[in-house]
Formats: C-alpha cells, structure tokens, sequence
C-alpha cells in the first residue's frame, strides 16, 4: 500500500464512527492493516468484553530510550448535535477542518501514523513508537492496561507526547482526577411520617452540600505554588448529573447521581476519595440507625492521576526544543500523560487544536494547526534520525 499522507489518514479515522459507547475495532483494523502493509507489526490490548482495543507499535532499534506518540481513538456523541456537515467525513471549509475528532484528537492521531510510517521508510537510529488507546472520553480507562502490556512487549520510551489539543504548546502539567457513580438507596413512606422512612434524595443532598463545602474551603484558603499556576487554583468536587424519586409525597427509595473530583498536583486523588468514603460511611449509618435497608452504593468510574511538571524532564526538554515554546502551560482537565508518567515515562501534553473545539457541535481543526502538527513531527523524524 502506498504511504498516505497525514491528511489522507485523517479523512480514513475521521470515518470511523468510534463513539466510546460503541466498538473502535474497524479504525483498529484498519490501522494495523495499513501498518502491516509497511512492515510495521502492531501489537493489540483487549478490552476485556473484546469490543474493544487498543494498538500500539514501534519501528526503529528493539532498544529503550525511543519516543511514544500516544493518542485515543475514541470520540463523543453527535447526537443531538445540528452539523452543518456530515460528523463522520472531513469537510474543509473556511481554513479549517471539520469533524468529530478533528481536534480531539484523531489529527494528532493521523500525525502519529504517518510519522511512525514515515520513521519506517526513512530509517531511525533512535526508536519511535504509537500508542492508540480506547475509553479515554469516558475516564480515561483504556490507557493504564495498555501501558502496562506496552511494558511487556516493546522496550521503554523516554518520553511520551501526549497530543491533546494544546495548540502545539508544552503542557507540563494537568490536574488528576477521579469520578463515582453514587445510587442513594432510601425507604419509602408517605411524606407526613417523614422521621419513619429515609429519603435518598434528601441523604444525597447531604453528600453535595458537602461537595460545596469543601469547594468553598478549597476556594478560600491560600494555594500552593503549584495550585497557583491553574485556573481554577484549588481541587473542585462536582457533581452533574442526578435522578430520584418516585412522587412529591413519598420520602424517596432511590436517588442516583455522579460526581468528580479535580485534583491540583501536589494533593493525591486517593485521599480526596478517601476522606469522601468516610463522610458516606457516616452518611450511611445515620441511615441505616432509621432503616436497615437503607444504604449508599459507590462505584468508581475513573481514576486519573496528575501530570506533574518534572525537573529536566525529557518529554519537555524535547517537546520545547522541537516547537521553541518555553512558556509554563498547565491545563485543569486530566489526560492520559499523568497515566504515562505514574508507570515511569516522563511525559507532556503537546497537540494540534484548541480544546475548546473538543465535543462541539461542527468541531473543527484549523488547517494552520495541522500543518503545525506536521512541522513538529518532520523535526521530531530529524531528530530520531
């Protein structure tokens, strides 16, 4: 098969509708297919219920201290969106182009295929390697048991670049970040023997009203110097979603809701939800002191850790000596590159796109952007040479 152009492969990932409710085994396919047609073998994890799977690869000597390219394949609903194009095919308009996933982040993807095929071709003294993960748009689940069968496989990178939209900036730093499904299980009275039953809505909003607590002491007390640099500078607990209830005179048998935590580096996401376990634990047993039935189920959906800036990291000093970016750039949602660095890799957020473009209706990359996304791989295929 003949070497694609990076824009060609956008338009074939583009193509995949890799909604992460969905299966991404076709763009898998398809990806390890175009890569075996260059000599390249790639290597797949499993979601364990096999619709699903990650892929990764590496050309280049079988020797540590190589460059990983790390991307996901999976994207967010259109539904419910009015496109003024077809989500699922590139159309270049008004110097951008538009498509779920432009931005976030099969561009970056297309790029790192084509670097990898291009690394192949031209020979590299100096390893390269792709990474294309799954489930990252619902809690990043996909990329820690990809790593670690990364680790039994090929040998270990320097540096991962995570290529998020940054606009081609070195983002060295990102806060963690975890997330539960809570389901509040009450007991049903009529509403005017309130003190015999228990309201699960009433329970969980005991739960929220301490989410606001804490934001309001997070908020006021002094941030470290690492909080400092993000915006906002302190954790923020959250929670977006809530359902319940069965009538306005009957105490409420089950509310559920979901809620996140967003953690500065420097404070642990496991402590974070350790103490929110102990405030539900208290929670709980006043419940249960009125009806032993009662009851409050949590289940943890993701769990993300910081990126935390390094000292004289590799994937930074490479990622600023390819771009000449030496600004600090952090950013307060969670990538995969804080899963990257908790298993040994120094790594950064360096991409293509402004992630305010990510889940949008019409979601574009500007042509400007891509063609910079290319430039730094061009350098980057220089330097492994």
């Amino acid at each position: 098969m003949q070497r694609l152009s990076a824009r060609d492969l956008l338009d074939r990932l583009v193509s995949f509708p890799t909604v992460s409710r969905d299966t991404n085994l076709p763009l898998v396919d398809w990806v390890e297919g175009y890569l075996a047609s260059h000599g390249i073998t790639g290597h797949r994890h499993w979601h364990e219920d096999g619709t699903k799977a990650a892929l990764f690869a590496h050309v280049g000597p079988m020797e540590a201290g190589g460059i990983v390219l790390s991307g996901h394949t999976d994207v967010v609903p259109v539904d419910g969106q009015n496109w003024a194009s077809d989500p699922w095919t590139v159309v270049e308009r008004d110097g951008r182009l538009y498509g779920r996933g432009t931005c976030d982040m099969k561009g970056f993807d297309a790029m790192a295929i084509w670097a990898l095929v291009e690394a192949k071709a031209r020979g590299v003294t100096r390893p390269l390697q792709l990474a294309l993960s799954y489930d990252e748009e619902i809690g990043c689940t996909g990329a820690p048991p990809m790593i670690a069968a990364m680790q039994t496989v090929l040998p270990q990178a320097a540096a991962a670049i995570i290529g998020e939209p940054s606009r081609m900036k070195a983002v060295n730093g990102h806060k963690g970040g975890a997330g539960y499904r809570v389901h509040v299980k009450g007991f049903e009275v009529h509403s005017s023997l309130l003190p015999q039953g228990v309201s699960a809505i009433m329970e969980a909003a005991r739960l929220i009203c301490w989410f606001n607590d804490r934001n309001a002491e997070n908020q006021a007390k002094p941030a470290s110097a690492m909080a400092a640099l993000f915006d906002p500078p302190f954790t923020t607990l959250h929670s977006g979603m809530i359902s319940g209830g069965t009538a306005h005179n009957i105490t409420a048998g089950d509310c559920r809701f979901v809620m996140e935590f967003r953690v500065v580096p420097g404070e642990s996401p496991q402590d974070w939800c350790a103490e929110f376990e102990a405030y539900v634990a208290k929670v709980r047993a006043a419940m249960q002191a009125v009806r032993p039935e009662a009851d409050i189920i949590l289940e943890r959906f993701f769990d993300v850790p910081p990126l935390t800036p390094e000292v004289n990291g590799s994937a930074e000093g490479l990622v600023r000596r390819l771009t000449g970016d030496n600004a600090t750039h952090v950013v307060s949602y969670g990538t995969e590159a804080g899963q990257f660095q908790a298993a040994g890799y120094s790594a950064i957020v360096c991409g293509p796109g402004d992630i305010g473009q990510a889940h949008q209706v019409d979601e574009y990359l500007e042509l400007s952007e891509f063609q910079a996304g290319i430039d730094f791989m061009e350098k980057l295929l220089s330097e492994l040479a």
